[in-house]
């Protein structure tokens, strides 16, 4: 299937000479159009487990090829004179790219093939083999992190033969277990690691619902359910006919936002919808900052529950469905240009990307002329911007197959990735758009 030689040996012998890409499209074409037409039941059985083990098998690889990329990186910028500390910037990002996945998940890839190729052989040969998933490879390595090497082998070496047939949980478990022994201190290190990451998220979650989740010390977090949930139980017995799960959500928003009902919007909320949506009962969705898409019925429902709203008209091109431009003289994007370049790409530009914008920057630098212009700016989340500025990358506007805003990223590689900014609500059909801002009462 493959050119360049053929693997054996129980966990796969290396490739004397990479296969080409031919040979891996050819491999793709024949997975992919593969059905399990004709084969008995057993045989489809059977199937399902190779294909599995095929799947952990390419992980290995890519892990593989991952370490040998930023071997690779890390020694034509040292000729290059990149100082070490600077060396592989941005490298996580172009995995991301690579594998069509957002900046943190190719950090987190390019962190796992390190870990795997120059510190867990054992692991990376049951991957190779298929006794493993990637995701529990990802579980050891992630057990073993506060870990020296000389430990970090020592459980790699301990695990073998350990992992065939054991679920999740048992693989972290049996990872965490023999660090604990052999290095009783890294159970502090962990749990000190673990309170510096503590942080709020917001993700949506269907029917115009969200997930709004904490990461916390876990006495904190006891604590935060136990108050509402006590708060709960006072209420009901107090005969609120709402539900304890209902009065422990509502409890949480009034005590966050200091408001004395949930349903109240003491925060600015930024809503983008079209003007038929709100005054003329039409139907096209509209777009909730922060969170995306919702009804149109929702959209005047939050309208007319605000207790003070501004309605500003976002204009867009009666030729395309983009928001019309707008400059500034200054060198930053700030004030209503900066607003309407976040209200315009909506959350980060990098393809695969879907994390907040953050930063609001230029897609021309502006120390080589890039003019601070709503064509010129681009909004990025941090780790995306930080990337672009490493060496090798540039960024540039271009013309796309549509209307609208595209913006070609070009890697240290010379790969080339386009990314467009989403339609505004009621694309071809409407002239303007509107801008809802909600704002607590005087």
């Amino acid at each position: 299937m493959f050119s360049g030689g053929s693997t054996s040996g129980a966990a796969g012998s290396l490739l004397p000479v990479a296969p080409t890409l031919d040979g891996l499209r050819d491999a793709l074409g024949a997975f992919a159009a593969h059905d399990g037409a004709g084969l008995t039941e057993t045989e489809l059985v059977d199937h399902l487990t190779a294909l599995e083990k095929v799947k952990s098998a390419i992980a290995a690889a890519q892990a593989r090829v991952s370490a040998t990329l930023a071997t690779t990186r890390a020694r034509s910028e040292a000729d290059a004179g990149v100082p070490a500390a600077e060396r592989c910037r941005g490298l996580g990002n172009e995995i991301g790219l690579a594998r069509q996945e957002s900046p943190v998940r190719g950090r987190q890839h390019l962190g796992l093939a390190l870990v795997l190729v120059h510190e867990m052989p054992h692991t990376l040969a049951a991957l190779t083999r298929g006794d493993i998933s990637e995701w529990r490879a990802t579980l050891v390595a992630r057990e073993t992190a506060t870990l020296s090497k000389a430990h970090r082998a020592q459980v790699d070496t301990e695990l073998t033969g350990q992992l065939t047939g054991v679920g999740d949980k048992k693989v972290a478990d049996l990872a965490r277990a023999i660090g604990y022994r052999l290095d009783p201190g890294s159970a502090l290190r962990r749990i000190r690691g673990a309170e510096t990451d503590r942080r709020v998220g917001l993700r949506p979650a269907p029917d115009t619902m969200c997930n709004l989740t904490a990461l916390l010390p876990v006495a904190q977090g006891v604590a935060c359910k136990a108050a509402l949930t006590n708060d709960a139980d006072a209420k009901r017995a107090a005969g609120d006919p709402r539900t304890r799960g209902q009065i422990m959500a509502d409890t949480l928003v009034e005590r966050i936002t200091g408001q004395t009902s949930a349903n109240a919007v003491p925060v600015e909320v930024g809503l983008v919808m079209t003007d038929t949506t709100l005054l003329g009962g039409d139907q096209t969705p509209a777009h909730l900052d922060g969170y995306g898409a919702i009804p149109a019925f929702l959209a005047r429902r939050l309208v007319r529950a605000a207790e003070e709203a501004w309605v500003r008209r976002l204009y867009t091109s009666p030729h395309s469905s983009s928001l019309v431009a707008m400059d500034s003289r200054r060198r930053t994007f700030d004030g209503q240009l900066r607003r309407f370049l976040i209200l315009r790409d909506q959350t980060c530009r990098n393809p695969w990307c879907d994390a907040p914008v953050r930063h609001v920057d230029h897609v021309r630098r502006a120390g080589d002329g890039g003019p601070t212009t709503a064509d010129n700016g681009q909004g990025l989340c941090e780790a995306c911007n930080y990337a672009k500025e490493s060496s090798g990358w540039r960024t540039r506007r271009v013309a796309g197959p549509g209307p609208g805003h595209v913006v070609e990223t070009v890697t240290p590689t010379g790969h080339r990735h386009q990314s467009r900014a989403p339609d505004p609500p009621g694309r071809r059909r409407y002239p303007y758009r509107l801008e809802i801002q909600f704002a607590p009462a005087a």
